[in-house]
């Protein structure tokens, strides 16, 4: 007997170490306290180890304190377990102080039963001709059985109390442990009043334990899982069916009994309507999944089958389940996804990506056909938006792409490239040019009371064996219109072999601008600005370039190409740096002269054009009033509030800033009241085809006197004679800049120049000659 119970022992604190390892792992918070219940169901085993498989009585004796102290250790995780396992159940606990105060107090007293021997002793008895030991209790054993059993008798309680109140699936994991306490406490009972040396009720608490671990961590209510299943199934859009291996229907949810026609749970001919329906569903099986139509009164509808297989652990077919997936939906949502990709919104053509895919499709498949590939533009469309408004503007988009469509043949590829542009791709025999430019040339739009002519202009080229990317083909259409840029009866032009080498001369000279001024083949050149005495009193600063094979090259030959790709801010860069060191040689000098620089509009969207400027004048120390900051109108027709803040911020460092070509283009004379200007500069091209003098005569003046009311100094720029200088400088206009006094001119010409004094003032000629302005050929300035 000794020795069976002392194996059983071993086996169970063997068994709750594992577990209490086990339950530490774990990633459930209840881990922790399953974990520390385990680990204080050792020691009363333990001791009872001691006690029974010894015949020593120190040993026994050590055994006893073990075992009781191990039972208040117990109770101890026990309450503790019992106060997390049981959350949820009632109106929520308090954390039991008053418990873990009296298990304390009767592990004290047990401890101090060494010094007093008031609580226990052992006595040695025989048993089956051996010796055991069997405890004695004394006065203070009474005082450790009132504290162990009311705590054991609360968690019992409590354990009923959550029994009763969860729901009749949950009730499961409370009566187990609640039966196995109530059989643990009874052998405990028993082993009291039997004065046996074998205390049998710590089998109980070893299987306590390993229950405890089993329902806390591991234990799944299977009649819920069960219901949860059939409840998620039941209410899934999709059909499923179970089927046992001979492949009679033996479930269905709500969605599969609709789906079959079938009503309760009347499945045997669940198979029959399906094979009715979709042929044989088990196809599913080879394929994966199957894709069904069926025709309804409500149109075509769509269903993906799969089935799959259950097998259980020798691979035997146990059963199978079908899920038939209405896609219907789905499938309308990728078609109308897959339209909007491939059409754009508001015109309903093709995208340009669709587009050129199409046109590379259909030019691979006719290669024996000759295409042309049309660009075309809507000419100034932000002015139909800003006047008639962004509706009109899209309405106005609608009726090309409908024109486009009337006029389309079978074979002709057409969308919408961006905003105001639109690509087709026609074969050559169908372009009718006279007919189309008849038709462009009338094109207007009409909504309610708007009747208002579009321009249209066609980039045409035709498609060559040797041009595979369609991207290049609409870049060299849209290349061609650049021949018809300002005409309003012409709207058809051909991408040719000159627009071709003008498009290698851009690549060319674009390619070779950051060696150019690595090299300082780019050069500044200066025209001098005369006051009314005919001074010189300073300079514009324009670019000129000496290239090394094409000789010295006007700004026309490649200012028009950098405005255009963007590079003019790196060619403004280097005239600003040029300009500075300029002026820091001539402050050196005692040279009091001032530079005018150019600044692009696209500069302000490269470049923080102050701090760019600001830097240059710290670094070379020239003082900024020496630099005068030129720009253009055109600078203000975008962002113009940020614009005229960046000037103002100009004139507060301390430069002065100037307007070129005032009245060239869309400048206005109110607008002058608003602009944070020093110098008005007043171009004298646009009076230069003028039959009226006595009214361009009016006009220079007027704009001339306006400035001055306004406190902004004039400068007229394109003075060529002598009669044009005397009559501008009895108007009071101040500066003036023209070939009347120079040609632009490298910079140590302009010094000697400056340095004489010239003073270009002749006798004065008469006022009428203010309107005989010469264009010469290499009269050209670096535009902005």
């Amino acid at each position: 007997m000794r020795g069976t119970y002392s194996v059983i022992f071993v086996l169970l604190i063997y068994a709750l170490g594992v577990c209490a390892l086990l339950a530490r792992r774990s990633q459930k918070p209840i881990g922790k306290a399953v974990a520390v219940l385990e680990l204080a169901l050792i020691p009363p085993v333990m001791g009872n180890l001691l006690i029974v498989s010894s015949g020593d009585r120190l040993i026994a004796m050590i055994g006893s304190y073990v075992y009781f102290l191990g039972m208040d250790l117990v109770l101890y995780a026990l309450v503790s377990f019992t106060d997390q396992y049981c959350k949820g159940t009632g109106n929520g606990q308090k954390r039991p102080t008053v418990v873990y105060i009296a298990l304390l107090l009767d592990s004290v007293q047990m401890i101090c039963n060494l010094f007093f021997g008031h609580a226990f002793t052992i006595e040695a008895i025989e048993l089956e001709n051996k010796p055991y030991f069997r405890l004695v209790p004394l006065s203070g054993q009474t005082f450790h059985r009132i504290v162990d059993y009311t705590v054991f008798l609360a968690v019992v309680l409590i354990f009923l109390l959550a029994s009763v109140k969860t729901t009749k699936i949950y009730r499961e994991r409370f009566s187990v442990i609640l039966g196995t306490m109530a059989t643990v406490g009874l052998l405990q009972t028993y082993y009291i009043f039997s004065r046996s040396p074998i205390d049998r009720s710590m089998i109980g608490y070893g299987v306590f334990g390993l229950l405890i671990f089993y329902l806390a961590l591991y234990y799944r209510p299977l009649r819920l899982l069960d219901r949860l299943l059939s409840n998620i199934t039941s209410e899934m859009s999709e059909a499923i069916y179970v089927f046992d291996p001979t492949g009679h229907c033996i479930w269905a949810n709500r969605k599969g009994a609709e789906l079959a026609e079938v009503s309760g749970e009347n499945y045997e001919k669940v198979p029959e309507k399906l094979m009715e329906l979709f042929g044989d569903p088990r196809q599913a099986s080879k394929l994966n999944n199957v894709q069904r139509s069926l025709q309804t009164e409500n149109g075509i509808q769509y269903y993906l089958l799969e089935e799959n297989k259950v097998r259980d652990e020798k691979d035997h077919l146990t059963g199978s389940y079908l899920f038939i997936r209405d896609i219907t939906e789905e499938r309308r949502r990728v078609k109308q996804e897959l339209y909007e990709a491939m059409h754009d919104k508001l015109t309903g053509l093709y995208t340009r990506d669709y587009l050129y895919l199409r046109i590379s499709e259909a030019l691979a498949a006719h290669k024996d056909t000759r295409y042309l590939i049309i660009f075309l533009d809507v000419k100034n469309f932000k002015i139909v938006n800003d006047i008639f408004g962004t509706d009109f503007g899209d309405y106005a988009l609608c009726r090309i792409a409908q024109w486009i469509r009337d006029n389309a043949c079978d074979r002709c590829i057409y969308g919408r490239l961006a905003g105001d542009t639109f690509g087709i791709c026609v074969p050559l025999y169908r372009f009718n040019r006279k007919m189309l430019e008849t038709e462009l040339a009338n094109f207007r739009v009409s909504r309610g009371k708007v009747d208002y002519p579009i321009l249209l202009h066609m980039g045409v080229y035709e498609v060559t064996p040797d041009t595979t990317d369609v991207s290049v083909m609409f870049d060299r259409a849209h290349l061609s219109l650049s021949m018809i840029t300002d005409e309003y009866h012409t709207h058809i032009a051909f991408y040719d072999d000159q627009i071709r080498e003008k498009l290698l001369w851009n690549q060319e000279i674009s390619a070779q601008l950051h060696d150019a001024i690595r090299t300082r083949q780019l050069l500044p050149y200066l025209q001098p600005i005369a006051d009314e005495s005919g001074r010189v009193v300073g300079a514009e600063a324009l670019a000129r370039w000496s290239h090394p094979d094409y000789g010295f090259m006007q700004p026309s030959r490649f200012i028009p190409i950098f405005e255009r790709n963007g590079m003019i801010v790196e060619v403004d860069r280097y005239m600003w740096r040029c300009a500075c060191e300029t002026l820091a040689r001539w402050q050196k000098a005692d040279l009091d002269l001032f530079l005018s620089v150019n600044i692009s509009p696209k500069d302000f969207y490269f470049l923080d054009v102050l701090s760019e400027i600001r830097q240059l004048v710290d670094d070379y120390g020239v003082d900024p009033a020496k630099l005068r900051i030129e720009i253009t109108e055109t600078v203000m027709m975008n962002d113009a509030e940020n614009r005229m803040q960046i000037l103002e911020e100009f004139r507060q460092a301390g430069f002065i800033v100037e307007m070129d070509d005032f009245g060239s283009g869309y400048s206005s004379l109110n607008m002058l009241k608003d602009m944070p200007v020093d110098v008005l500069k007043i171009d004298m091209k646009f009076l230069g085809k003028t039959k009226d003098l006595e009214k361009a005569h009016t006009i220079v003046k007027n704009i001339i006197n306006l400035s001055q009311e306004l406190g902004i100094i004039s400068l007229t720029e394109g003075v060529e004679t002598a009669g044009q200088y005397s009559t501008l400088s009895d108007m009071g206009c101040k500066l003036f800049q023209g070939y009347y006094f120079a040609k632009p001119m490298p910079i140590d010409e302009f010094e000697q120049f400056a340095r004489i004094g010239m003073h270009c003032v002749r006798e004065r000629a008469p006022h009428s000659e203010i309107t005989h302005h010469r264009a010469e050929p290499d009269k050209q300035k670096q535009s902005n």
